[in-house]
C-alpha cells in the first residue's frame, strides 16, 4: 500500500486518472488477484505497473529477469516493452498460485516471450551465464542483499535493476530494526548507494522502488 493510498486516497485516484491506461488483460488480472488471493496487496499497483512499462519501452530490452512473479501483473507490464526478439524469465516458488499467472501469460500477446519458472532465484542466478538488460526484484526481502550480489555479474553497462518495497512501510527509518527483512532492506539501500559501479535513486512510489543503473 502506498503513502497516498493510506493517507490521501484522493491524490492516489488523481494520479491513476492522469496515468496511461492499463491494457484490459491487466485490468482483469488485477481484479482476479483481489478476488482469489489472500494477499492481493502484493501485486504491483496501477502506477507502478505503468512505471515498469515505460522503463521497459524506453530500454527495449532483449533479456529481462523478474524475481517474484506473484500473479504476473508486473511480468506483463515489463513484457510490453520487450524487443521483438526479447524474452523475460520470471521466477517464483509458489506452486499453489502457479495456475493464475500462467493463465494470463498464455492469453497474452507476449506468451511466446515469457518464460515462467517455478524455481528458486538464488539457484538460478548461481547456475546461469545469461546477462540481463533489465531486472525487477519483488520477492523475499530477507534475500535482497544476496540477490543484488548474485545479479551484479549478470549485468552489462547500462543494465537497470529495480528493487521493490525498499521503504518497507517507513520501517527503514528505524535506526535499530529487529525485523530481519527491515535489516536486509536497509543493508541493500546502503550497499547500493555506496557502490561505485552503480548509480541509483529511490522513488517514493507506493512502498518505494530502488532504481539502479550499472555504470
Amino acid at each position: 500500500m502506498s503513502f497516498f493510498e493510506e493517507n490521501c486516497p484522493e491524490m492516489d485516484r488523481y494520479l491513476e486518472i492522469h496515468a496511461s491506461r492499463e491494457p484490459e488483460i491487466m485490468k482483469r488480472l488485477r481484479q482476479e488477484t483481489y478476488r482469489k488471493t489472500t494477499q492481493p496487496h502484493m501485486i504491483s499497483g496501477y502506477q507502478q505497473g505503468r512505471l515498469l512499462t515505460i522503463i521497459s519501452k524506453m530500454m527495449r530490452p532483449k533479456k529481462v529477469l523478474e524475481i517474484g512473479t506473484f500473479t504476473g501483473y508486473a511480468t506483463l507490464c515489463l513484457a510490453e516493452g520487450l524487443h521483438k526478439d526479447g524474452k523475460i524469465i520470471t521466477l517464483d516458488v509458489n506452486e499453489e498460485l502457479e495456475y493464475l499467472p500462467r493463465k494470463y501469460f498464455n492469453e497474452s500477446e507476449f506468451s511466446a516471450q515469457i518464460d515462467f519458472r517455478i524455481q528458486d532465484a538464488k539457484d538460478f542466478l548461481k547456475e546461469t551465464d545469461m546477462v540481463f538488460d533489465l531486472v525487477f526484484i519483488d520477492a523475499d526481502k530477507e534475500n535482497y542483499v544476496e540477490y543484488f550480489n548474485l545479479i551484479k555479474p549478470k549485468l552489462r553497462s547500462g543494465s537497470v535493476v529495480l528493487f521493490d518495497n525498499v521503504l518497507w512501510y517507513g520501517k527503514v527509518l528505524d535506526e535499530s530494526p529487529k525485523q530481519k527483512s527491515t535489516q536486509k532492506i536497509k543493508e541493500l539501500n546502503d550497499l547500493v548507494a555506496a557502490h561505485d559501479d552503480f548509480e541509483n535513486l529511490i522513488l517514493p512510489l507506493r512502498d518505494g522502488v530502488n532504481l539502479i543503473r550499472k555504470i
